[in-house]
């Protein structure tokens, strides 16, 4: 895809990994919808990437908000070329101190908020393959959380796990309206994602601009060429 004028909506666009990615697509010409909750951050990057970035204030766990900002990109764009599924969270502890709250927190932002912004496209990108050939690319990031299980992360696991089944299903039920699918699967990467999951971070993690030139390179691949799923770790966690 050559993404010049290219239309593409991230979730979580706000900071850490979705920020970046806004900024990356935006210096490759492509414009940008960023989805996130918090007002003030996005229209730091509005004021900070210019025309080509717009934000939309939408919480991605509900239902009328997601279909509000998708229309409202349609709207304003007239298609979406790329879904960017990039909102989550971990609250990480023993598994019997999960509460309930916790439970429902990851559940609604790590699942279902990627299954409604999902859907939601979806028709668009079919009638997009309808008229031109190509529908268009939805990207989910998952994380090794979805591969391998560990302790004092169950619930995260859950979430990481279903969004590897959800993309897997996913991928094979829309490549023939031209749809491709991608999950990535990273390590620890060095955004506020610890701070909120309340543990330490690795000592040496990846940084949202390696994360962001995986996805530029994904992204730009041949129509025909698609790369389903992709793990990244960081070479020496420990450090040197």
């Amino acid at each position: 895809m050559i993404l010049t004028d290219k239309v593409v909506l991230i979730t979580g666009a706000s900071a850490g990994l979705g920020a970046q990615f806004a900024k990356d697509l935006v210096a490759e010409g492509a414009r940008v919808f960023g989805i996130a909750r918090r007002t003030e951050r996005l229209n730091d990057l509005e004021n900070e990437l210019g025309g080509a970035f717009t934000g939309i204030t939408c919480d991605i766990t509900q239902e009328e908000q997601v279909h509000q900002a998708i229309e409202s990109v349609l709207e304003s764009a007239g298609r979406i070329d790329v879904l960017v599924n990039n909102a989550g969270l971990g609250k990480f502890g023993p598994a019997d101190k999960v509460t309930t709250e916790e439970w429902d927190l990851q559940m609604n932002v790590n699942l279902k908020g990627v299954f409604l912004a999902t859907r939601a496209v979806i028709p668009v990108m079919k009638q997009q393959n309808a008229e031109s050939g190509f529908g268009g690319h939805i990207v989910n990031i998952a994380s090794v959380a979805g591969l391998l299980g560990n302790p004092n992360i169950s619930t995260y696991n859950v979430t990481k796990f279903g969004l590897k089944g959800y993309s897997e299903s996913l991928f094979k039920e829309v490549r023939q309206d031209g749809i491709k699918v991608s999950c990535f699967y990273p390590g620890s990467i060095r955004t506020e994602f610890f701070d909120e999951a309340g543990i330490p971070i690795s000592a040496n993690p990846m940084t949202p601009e390696n994360i962001s030139s995986t996805l530029v390179h994904v992204l730009k691949t041949p129509d025909n060429y698609l790369i389903s799923e992709i793990v990244m770790r960081p070479l020496r966690p420990k450090g040197v």
